[in-house]
């Protein structure tokens, strides 16, 4: 009788924790679609000057800064259509903040063509750099062969540190190239299916201790 109760104190114990792990996915779910909306708002919004400070994740803003063009990065990247190139970056000074700006992407044949600019009117959307991954190759800083925006090579090959922020430039560019990118809120958003799995989970758990106590009863 004893090791019967504890079984079903067991199942029960794991009953609960799957569902409440179930419920946990529920609230995240919340969160993640109101994230998106508001991601999606401020895309849609007018951009808002900007002055360097207090930097927003997906914010759309204008304003101007100094672009420095000796020290160009070429960071490798996939066009829209999975074509190899690369983003053309600059280091870039916002009333004597340093930001990098991504002007846009070029095909991997075009590397060889200096993409100096002087404009100074921009307009962009800010964004969280990405974080850094083991799994790419390293930079080639002699080459200007860039994989990742590591916060160290940034520092070596430029003398600055910079904003955790990088600026995606949609201001409307002379010539076809470097090509602006699409900025989306490209969240992942699983979080109703990892819910139902722990539901399931739970009740299939449920079921199969009924049906052994049944028989066994």
């Amino acid at each position: 009788m004893k090791n019967k109760l504890s079984f079903s104190l067991f199942v029960y114990f794991f009953i609960l924790v799957f569902l409440a792990l179930g419920t946990w996915q529920l609230i995240r779910l919340n969160w993640k679609l109101e994230l998106i909306n508001s991601i999606e708002q401020s895309l849609k919004s007018e951009p808002i000057e900007f002055n360097g400070s207090n930097p927003t994740n997906f914010k759309k803003i204008k304003f101007e800064g100094i672009l420095d063009n000796s020290k160009i990065i070429y960071l490798y990247s996939l066009s829209e259509k999975g074509e190899p190139g690369f983003d053309i970056v600059n280091p870039i000074s916002i009333n004597n903040k340093s930001y990098l700006i991504n002007r846009g992407w070029v095909p991997r044949d075009f590397k060889s063509k200096k993409y100096f600019s002087d404009e100074i009117k921009f307009k962009g959307i800010l964004k969280l750099k990405s974080k850094f991954n083991y799994f790419k190759p390293d930079n080639d800083l002699n080459k200007n062969y860039w994989f990742t925006l590591k916060d160290e090579d940034l520092s070596n090959y430029t003398g600055k540190q910079f904003s955790p922020f990088i600026i995606i430039n949609i201001s409307k560019q002379e010539g076809i190239y470097p090509k602006s990118k699409q900025v989306g809120a490209n969240i992942s958003n699983n979080h109703l299916k990892y819910a139902l799995t722990w539901f399931s989970l739970a009740v299939s758990i449920l079921l199969i201790y009924l049906y052994f106590r049944k028989k066994n009863y």
